[in-house]
């Protein structure tokens, strides 16, 4: 997921990325329903998607591709972070995936090292990126999906595409155009509306009978 994520700023930015990365949680989201609101919501989400990357002859197919691998990976996870939470305790879950991954990475570091392009800053730069990007995030998320539904997850992950495209703009200098800002706000309104139309009504009791008076027949 962080590999094509990081793939997919590097050739398309910051804010266009995760905007398509979100997707993943709008996807859990809808997952399952078949109503006419889940359907026109899906339906809007494709319209904000196509806002955003107004697709053409200069597109980077590319990097759009990244992004949406991104979000299959995001909603993966999402199901088996759930899944996980339920019946491993603590922090196992995490814990045990971090430490397949380095396995799985260690001949990519063995020929970073080999090159010299993991010493010094390097170095530091990554141990940063894992605790940022990996250790804080995936244990949060692993406490969290154990009271809270995907759904609503999914409705609080929104607000990503927002924070990556300012911090894109501060720390980047990568300006958003217009139809990238509203592409943004469609994505985000339809994973919001998603979950909040679909939520179940308030059940009510009814109203206890009063107490017959005294001397009343029954």
């Amino acid at each position: 997921m962080n590999l094509s994520l990081y793939s997919a700023i590097d050739r398309i930015g910051l804010g266009l990325a995760v905007t398509l990365e979100v997707l993943g949680p709008l996807a859990v989201a809808l997952i399952g329903s078949r109503t006419r609101i889940d359907l026109l919501c899906a339906v809007a989400a494709g319209l904000g998607v196509y806002v955003l990357v107004l697709p053409g002859p200069s597109s980077d197919y590319l990097g759009i591709a990244l992004g949406l691998l991104a979000a299959t990976c995001w909603a993966s996870y999402i199901g088996l972070n759930r899944l996980l939470g339920r019946r491993l305790s603590g922090l196992q879950a995490p814990a045990l995936g971090t430490s397949v991954s380095a396995l799985l990475y260690l001949p990519v570091a063995v020929v970073l090292v080999a090159r010299g392009d993991l010493a010094g800053p390097a170095v530091g730069y990554a141990l940063a990126a894992g605790v940022l990007s990996s250790v804080i995030p995936y244990a949060a998320d692993l406490i969290a999906l154990r009271s809270v539904p995907p759904r609503f997850f999914g409705l609080f992950m929104s607000i990503h595409p927002v924070l990556a495209a300012l911090a894109g703009l501060v720390l980047l200098g990568q300006w958003l155009g217009l139809h990238e800002w509203a592409g943004i706000a469609i994505v985000i309104g339809v994973n919001a509306a998603s979950v909040i139309v679909d939520r179940p009504a308030p059940s009510v009791r009814p109203a206890a009978r009063p107490a017959p008076a005294a001397g009343t027949p029954r």
